[in-house]
């Protein structure tokens, strides 16, 4: 399986923003998630979006500061971060699955660090 690759990862104040991307080569048709885990805890479900972009899910923790987007032609998964707040802080992960929910393939992970 071609791995994923993220990027734009950082160290941002409180209140800033990041755009995180993810790279799917191989993977066209792949439903998308971000996921994240912070440092002592497990990993969590951050957003999905599925393969045509049509159907869209966010935690609550998320809900209104995030949004997940694809572009399709660049085999690219965007994850707009804004309004962070140190609580965003962990290793983000993307992650490609053809069934809904479910993921077979996962990035290495890129470190978003929100200082207060």
């Amino acid at each position: 399986q071609v791995p994923l690759e993220e990027s734009g990862g950082g160290l941002v104040q409180a209140g800033g923003s990041l755009r995180l991307s993810c790279a799917v080569p191989g993977h066209p048709f792949s439903n998308m998630g971000w996921f994240r885990q912070a440092p002592g805890k497990e990993r969590e479900f951050v957003t999905a979006i599925s393969w045509s972009g049509v159907n869209i899910y966010y935690a609550d923790s998320v809900k209104g500061r995030f949004t997940i987007s694809r572009d399709n032609a660049k085999n690219t998964v965007y994850l707009q971060m804004n309004s962070l707040k140190p609580e965003d802080t962990a290793v983000y992960y993307c992650a490609a699955g053809t069934s809904w929910g479910s993921y077979n393939v996962w990035g290495q992970g890129t470190q978003v660090t929100v200082s207060s």
